[in-house]
């Protein structure tokens, strides 16, 4: 295994922890794709009974050339199997529009917030449409990605690229949304983005209409990559929260 030399880390950017939780979609080979929970720049799976309880109602779509299949996930003890896998040129994408609403203090007012945790996987760069409220896409280049929100590109956003041993990178979009990442080690990226609505309304709920004064979108895009240098090793699975 390559040892990460001081030259290489100022080179392609410092190992640090992933900021926040995040949903991402893994694709075990030969296996259907599962959506985990946790924070994947840290090696931590959130579990069930734990964390992973919270969530409602996890749906996944396959995009192919042949079109769109939906369907609900099935949870299981570390994470969300989803009824399909994605093959070359095809991509995935999931949510939980539905996670509990919950309360925080803000200058002695209690703000009511509503968590829109998505994720999406892709095989390529081939250039896709967005399918998510916040969407990062490929665009047709190697690396570069747009972020849309609410289908019109979004500027100014900070993304962080991420590997499992906790290699991360940063850059903002453009002002047309665009964002391009080096990716020097084979394995699994997960690239994240984040955007704070603070557009008040309701959504339905079990018992009714559910208000809130805000939204925190959390979107991730799951690339693996086939060529480059030895991937860092990773360390120890960290201890789901409960």
């Amino acid at each position: 295994m390559m040892k990460l030399s001081i030259a290489a880390i100022a080179l392609f950017g410092v190992v640090m922890p992933a900021q926040a939780h995040q949903i991402w979609i893994e694709q075990p080979e030969g296996q259907n794709a599962v959506v985990r929970f946790g924070e994947f720049g840290e090696n931590l799976r959130e579990a069930s009974p734990g964390l992973l309880d919270k969530f409602v109602k996890v749906t996944g779509t396959h995009v192919s050339a042949k079109g769109e299949q939906k369907s609900d996930a099935t949870k299981t003890a570390n994470g969300f199997t989803l009824p399909f896998k994605a093959a070359s040129g095809e991509s995935l994408v999931a949510e939980d529009a539905s996670y509990p609403l919950y309360t925080w203090k803000q200058k002695d007012k209690d703000v009511i917030n509503w968590f829109y945790p998505a994720a999406r996987l892709v095989t390529g760069f081939t250039a896709q449409q967005p399918k998510l409220v916040l969407d990062l896409v490929p665009t047709g280049e190697a690396g570069q990605f747009k972020l849309l929100f609410k289908n019109q590109p979004k500027a100014k956003t900070k993304v962080t690229l991420v590997t499992q041993s906790g290699w991360s990178k940063e850059a903002h979009t453009d002002e047309q949304g665009l964002v391009k990442f080096d990716m020097p080690w084979k394995g699994a990226y997960v690239a994240e983005v984040s955007v704070n609505d603070r557009s008040a309304g309701e959504r339905p709920g079990a018992s009714g209409a559910e208000k809130y004064d805000a939204v925190s979108y959390v979107t991730t895009v799951t690339y693996v990559n086939g060529s480059g240098l030895d991937p860092i090793p990773s360390g120890p699975p960290a201890t789901p929260g409960k």
